[in-house]
């Protein structure tokens, strides 16, 4: 392999400025279907309706806790629009609307954040892992599981979605190394949102961009505008693509932005201004790609009226599923500690149900 082969642009790609209009197609990339940027726009508007309304049910009390990924939604849409059904997908804890967007129940994928002890859905039957909440550790899940589907011969590819602060974790890098050495067909998509929690990328990172992190283990990587949703969806099909064709791995880097804070409990405005957030705000990928598509003519007011009132209606249903309180049994504690409960386990349990049969009684 060339070293040209695995150097990223110069610049980010990039098919639509932020005000909607038409820059000239990036060379070697191709733009996709209209058809898909109209499902794209469908899916975007009601993951930010999505989105928003897990962020006031926290503040309802609802969820423990929701780490937004306003102003992200182009990545999210985009990777999954990239994947095939048979396709694996590995979360991080910010991606609910990309697993919303891939047709898991909402009520579901906010299991684990509402505070249960599982994630809501069966990883196996959606070919979701379990949404990730320790930096980069399902950046080597993700490629022991492609490297299994390479042995068996399949042609499903994997995506490990990080967040630029889990690249600067060990798991990443030796994810990378081993994906590179066995060539396993995964894709690991890097959302540049600026921050680690408050950390800015300047104090995490010293390379010109992180897409060229990919460089040093011989993966081809790219870098696109995070904001554009047809550059992130150009460069993700393409990655995917590659990694399928047996070519072995690739890197993404999105440069995006977080528009919320970390989560519920940080405050975002310690460690950054104001003048920012409105800069990004102004990049916005949902307004972006909504003016491209009726400055073509591809969708109308009325298009737009259409998605946003199913949107309305998605955000009705998260809210009664959410509002419905869950039952709890607190045996159920006790239950996948071990395989077998050990000795301090059972007479722990046998103290609680004694003292719940009490209070029964």
């Amino acid at each position: 392999m060339q070293l040209e082969d695995l150097l990223p642009s110069a610049e980010p790609v990039r098919f639509v400025a932020e005000d909607g209009t038409e820059t000239a197609a990036p060379a070697g990339h191709r733009r996709p279907a209209d058809d898909r940027l109209v499902e794209a726009y469908r899916r975007m508007v009601l993951g930010r309706r999505f989105d928003t309304q897990a962020t006031a049910l926290t503040r309802q009390g609802r969820l423990a806790v929701y780490p937004s990924s306003r102003g992200q939604e182009a990545c999210q849409i985009a990777s999954v629009l990239a994947l095939r059904d048979d396709d694996w997908l590995f979360p991080t804890y910010r991606d609910s609307v990309a697993l919303v967007a891939r047709g898991l129940d909402p009520a579901q994928v906010l299991t684990l954040l509402r505070g249960d002890w599982h994630c809501g859905y069966d990883p196996a039957a959606t070919r979701v892992a379990p949404q990730c909440t320790p930096l980069a550790t399902q950046t080597i899940h993700a490629v022991g599981l492609a490297e299994a589907l390479r042995r068996k011969g399949e042609d499903g590819v994997v995506m490990a979605l990080i967040g630029d602060g889990g690249t600067s974790e060990g798991d990443f890098h030796e994810a990378l190394n081993f994906a590179a050495v066995r060539r396993a067909p995964v894709v690991f998509f890097v959302q540049n949102n600026g921050y680690a929690i408050s950390v800015p990328l300047a104090r995490q990172s010293a390379a010109p961009a992180l897409a060229y992190k990919g460089i040093g283990y011989g993966i081809s990587s790219e870098q696109v505008d995070g904001n554009d949703l047809l550059a992130v969806l150009s460069v993700l099909t393409t990655a995917v693509e590659h990694a399928r064709s047996g070519r072995g791995p690739y890197l993404v880097e999105a440069h995006t932005y977080r528009m919320e804070a970390h989560t519920n409990a940080d405050d975002a405005t310690r460690y950054r201004d104001e003048d920012e957030v409105t800069r990004w705000a102004a990049a916005d990928p949902l307004a972006r790609l909504r003016t491209y598509l009726m400055n073509r003519g591809l969708i109308d007011d009325e298009a737009v009226r259409t998605a946003e009132a199913e949107a309305e209606t998605f955000a009705e249903r998260v809210r009664t599923a959410l509002n419905a309180d869950v039952p709890t049994d607190p045996r159920t504690l006790f239950d996948h500690v071990f395989a077998e409960r050990t000795a301090q386990l059972r007479e722990q349990r046998a103290q609680l149900v004694a003292e719940l049969d009490a209070g029964e009684a």
